[in-house]
């Protein structure tokens, strides 16, 4: 059969593809996207370029940090950005967003630390022709670049010298390695190897056994098994070495305070004087239970503690079973398992029926400690036992007493270690009625003429049947925001939505979701979300809004 060309509507195709040609088309810009910044930090004080590795339609970008005392701004050349850390910032991580007219990127985090930074040189795969590092007090900032990449560096140590090696890459960086550090001798002999002292971040403690040159090698297999048996790199396994025979911390402790004091804790780690002004650590000022974060402008490294409601306690030896410490109810108390095969037992008193949740973290502060937690009556009766919780290896337990009387809570290290970092932070916690707020995304966009919705997950805890009143704050300016009210036995109960409109003129920008007990105590939660590829959460979302679509030309 033959086919005849149909000229009508072959020209009425061909004129409004010419239409759409003139008017501009519908929009192909797209928001800009972030992979990795390098280098991934600075010192205090330093000014310096850093590659922003993504796709930028549109340049000079703008940019948002969260966090103080970091300036970034757009260079003149594409894809680099001028950083200024301030010579006043305190070590730790900086979240780092870039946006323009079209939309945001996710977050990205940038390090300040208190040491000196040099950049990787290649080639230093070869142990006989390492990078030379001068004094052992410095941060490196590397790429793995390629598949087989091995860095070596090479330190100058005196008989004695303690020397830290510690990897940043997986945990803070969300580099896809699990790396492998090795200190070897000069002629190429593995002295120590670590591939998993913090999660897959190694970490070596060295103590040199002579005056010498010791090299220092890190490389990596994939965060996420493959078939592959080799060597793993690329362009986003980025990282930060530091080196340093200096003090570094490694925990604070004890690992709680309570609400109104101490104003200080004890720094914990390699090097680290036991006393003097670089042997404690500063808590700021605060009553809100939270986790902290807490550096020293003259030690490497960062650490967290909990303020904790309720009395705080402090481990005393000999606390065996037979010798058992007391312990409050609804109390915290800072522990070690130290030496190897000890065992730390709590007298506590209990009512019948008067659940209790013993609550144990170690992996959570970034130590070694496999934990096994028990509860023994009086007699020595075991009655309860548990390990992991989940994908945690840190335990927690959920104890009602059958009758009134004294129990024993027992904590050790499911393999028998112990040592100085096995340390712990045991609480008592009475579970009561709570909700929490969770968001599926971080980012969000107000498209023109429609409103940007913002769905909010609400887990309610041990019963919570209050109603829980949500809005939207720090909003641009021009953007408004619909409430919500989560009401216990319907739809609500779960999940709500709040809307934001605006103009297409509003300003990009930061804002946030809080929900608030409608009675009660009127407690108020932040939304959090998850920070893609990181374990971080972040309370600020941010909201892009798009441009109206420019008008079809004549």
């Amino acid at each position: 059969m033959r086919h005849t060309l149909r000229f009508p509507r072959l020209a009425a195709s061909l004129l409004a593809i010419a239409l759409l040609v003139a008017s501009g088309g519908p929009s192909t810009a797209k928001p800009p996207t972030l992979s990795a910044l390098f280098p991934p930090g600075a010192e205090r004080g330093q000014s310096l370029s850093v590659k922003a590795s993504g796709t930028f339609d549109h340049w000079p970008v703008k940019c948002w940090v969260d966090g103080d005392g970091l300036s970034v701004e757009p260079a003149k050349e594409k894809g680099v950005l001028s950083v200024v850390v301030a010579a006043d910032a305190m070590p730790g991580v900086r979240w780092i967003r870039i946006y323009d007219r079209d939309g945001a990127t996710g977050l990205r985090p940038f390090v300040v630390g208190p040491l000196p930074e040099i950049a990787e040189a290649e080639p230093n795969d070869d142990p006989r022709t390492p990078q030379r590092i001068g004094a052992a007090r410095v941060t490196v900032n590397g790429r793995l670049a390629k598949k087989g990449d091995v860095d070596g560096f090479a330190v100058e140590l005196k008989a004695g010298a303690v020397l830290v090696a510690d990897v940043e890459a997986n945990r803070r960086l969300g580099s896809p390695m699990d790396g492998v550090l090795q200190v070897a001798s000069a002629d190429g002999f593995v002295l120590e190897q670590d591939d998993d002292a913090g999660g897959l971040d190694p970490r070596i403690v060295f103590r040199a056994p002579a005056d010498g040159s010791y090299l220092v090698r890190l490389f990596a297999f994939p965060a996420t098994p493959g078939s592959d048996i080799q060597f793993a790199g690329g362009s986003d396994y980025i990282y930060r070495l530091t080196l340093t025979t200096g003090g570094f911390l490694d925990h604070a402790f004890p690992l709680a305070v309570p609400p109104g004091g101490p104003s200080k804790v004890s720094a914990v780690g390699p090097n680290v004087p036991g006393s003097g002004p670089d042997s404690a650590l500063d808590i700021p000022p605060g009553d809100r239970p939270e986790r902290l974060t807490l550096s020293h402008p003259r030690l490497a490294g960062s650490v967290q503690v909990r303020r904790v409601p309720g009395a705080v306690a402090v481990e005393v030896e000999p606390d065996g079973i037979d010798k058992a410490q007391p312990l409050a109810d609804l109390a915290s108390v800072s522990g070690r398992i130290d030496p190897p095969g000890d065992r730390d037992a709590y007298r506590i008193a209990l009512k019948k029926g008067e659940t209790r949740v013993f609550r144990l973290e170690s992996r959570a502060f970034g130590l070694p400690l496999d934990a096994v937690m028990a509860v023994f009556d009086a007699g020595g009766k075991p009655l309860a036992e548990t390990d992991d919780v989940g994908e945690s290896r840190d335990p927690e337990l959920r104890f009602t007493p059958a009758a009134d009387g004294d129990f024993r809570v027992v904590v050790r290290d499911l393999h028998g270690r112990g040592g100085p970092r096995y340390a712990y932070l045991l609480g008592v916690i009475s579970p009561e009625p709570d909700f929490g707020l969770s968001l599926a995304a971080d980012l969000f966009e107000l498209p023109p003429g429609k409103p940007a919705k913002v769905a909010v997950t609400i887990d309610r805890h041990e019963g919570f049947a209050g109603e829980v009143e949500l809005h939207a704050e720090g909003l641009p300016a021009g953007v408004t925001s619909t409430t919500a009210v989560s009401r216990p036995g319907d739809a609500s109960a779960k999940a709500v939505t709040l809307e934001l409109q605006g103009s297409a003129t509003a300003p990009p920008g930061p804002f946030r979701i809080v929900g608030r007990a409608v009675r009660g105590d009127h407690r108020e939660r932040p939304a959090r979300a998850r920070i893609a590829g990181f374990e971080a959460e972040t309370d600020r979302p941010w909201l892009s809004v798009l441009p109206a679509p420019a008008p079809a030309k004549p």
